[in-house]
């Protein structure tokens, strides 16, 4: 279905073959793993009218089969461009006008596809992010399978938050207790305590919890696919005045994914969001959502002016926030599917805690 849908992008755009690649051991290609099920080192090559074909190292190869695609050679001697024209020429696959990722392609390895294969590029990374965007059936049990995983160790990390002696300790947690069950985490994890809380991408610090709002924005990693949840806690007493901020965010948020009709304009489900915050709209300071997938920012794009629309089976977040700039920060985000309405795929409590 994956590979069939980019097929039909090669065929429109007259071109020969997408071309994915991995050279490097620290990072993932995610079209190359979305499309073939190998996130490792190597090659993918779709073809418009022959089988795709993997080519890795041989040290990958046995993983590298293990995916979707169960044609996959040996790369000759770390010499991927002299494979692929090995290969291309076995199976008589021209290479006159090739498809390439380029958001995930350097200019370096750009060159030497045009010196080696003698091939024009065309961009195909906006393509490629829109066949993402609607989950299959298999896709969505496995992001499902993730939140399960993900919900249990964010609740651990909440109830544990009094024995942490730092942020940076609350954040290592969450990252140990993912390993433990073999798991990989979406992004650095975030713990943003008192004032810190006023910063959304606040990296955590090795000093004491501030007493206040912490926010925790985590996630992990299952089989390929990211989860993305976001609660904030109250550390201390929290003041009357500080409960109204919170249960107005959350009863916005709660309202907004109820609200969210298949066919609904991005722009205009963000827009409503800032109308409903009101005064608060000028402490919103950033996008309301995102999508999620492979990646832990894909298409839809929940932001003012977004032209995207939500379909049946995307998945994405809905975020609010409210930051006060050197006083504190308040986000609740939720990863929602969308079915014939939204299902809230994150479970954990949403009320406002109080540590």
């Amino acid at each position: 279905m994956k590979i069939k849908g980019l097929k039909a992008v090669l065929e429109e755009k007259n071109l020969d073959f997408a071309f994915f690649y991995n050279l490097d051991s620290s990072r993932i290609s995610p079209n190359m793993a979305y499309f073939s099920g190998y996130d490792g080192l190597g090659a993918l090559i779709i073809p418009k009218n022959n089988e795709a074909f993997l080519i890795a190292p041989k040290m990958e190869l046995e993983r590298a089969k293990r995916g979707y695609i169960k044609n996959a050679y040996p790369m000759d001697k770390k010499k991927l461009f002299e494979s692929v024209k090995i290969i291309l020429a076995k199976k008589r696959i021209k290479a006159k006008k090739v498809a390439i990722d380029g958001q995930n392609f350097s200019l370096n390895f750009y060159r030497h596809l045009k010196k080696e294969l003698k091939a024009k590029a065309k961009d195909i990374s906006l393509e490629c992010l829109k066949l993402r965007e609607i989950k299959t059936e298999r896709e969505i049990k496995i992001i499902k399978k993730g939140f399960n995983y993900a919900d249990k160790i964010l609740w651990k990390a909440i109830k544990s938050l009094k024995d942490f002696n730092s942020e940076a300790e609350a954040a290592a947690f969450l990252e140990y207790e993912s390993k433990k069950l073999g798991l990989g985490t979406s992004f650095e994890p975030i713990v943003a305590s008192g004032k810190n809380a006023s910063m959304p991408h606040h990296k955590p610090e090795n000093a004491r919890l501030n007493k206040g709002f912490c926010v925790i924005d985590f996630g992990v990693k299952y089989k390929g696919y990211c989860t993305d949840c976001t609660r904030t806690i109250y550390i201390g007493k929290p003041s009357n005045k500080e409960k109204e901020i919170y249960n107005f965010l959350l009863n916005v948020q709660k309202n907004i994914i109820s609200s969210i009709k298949i066919n609904d304009n991005c722009g205009k489900i963000y827009e409503k969001c800032a109308k409903e915050l009101g005064g608060y709209s000028k402490y919103f300071i950033h996008g309301l959502g995102h999508g999620v997938g492979v990646e832990i920012h894909e298409m839809p794009n929940l932001s003012l002016g977004s032209k995207d629309k939500i379909m049946e089976n995307m998945v994405f977040t809905v975020e609010p926030g409210i930051y006060v700039s050197g006083k504190f920060g308040i986000r609740i985000e939720d990863t929602v599917l969308m079915e014939r309405k939204p299902i809230v795929l994150t479970k954990v409590s949403k009320d406002l805690l109080i540590i």
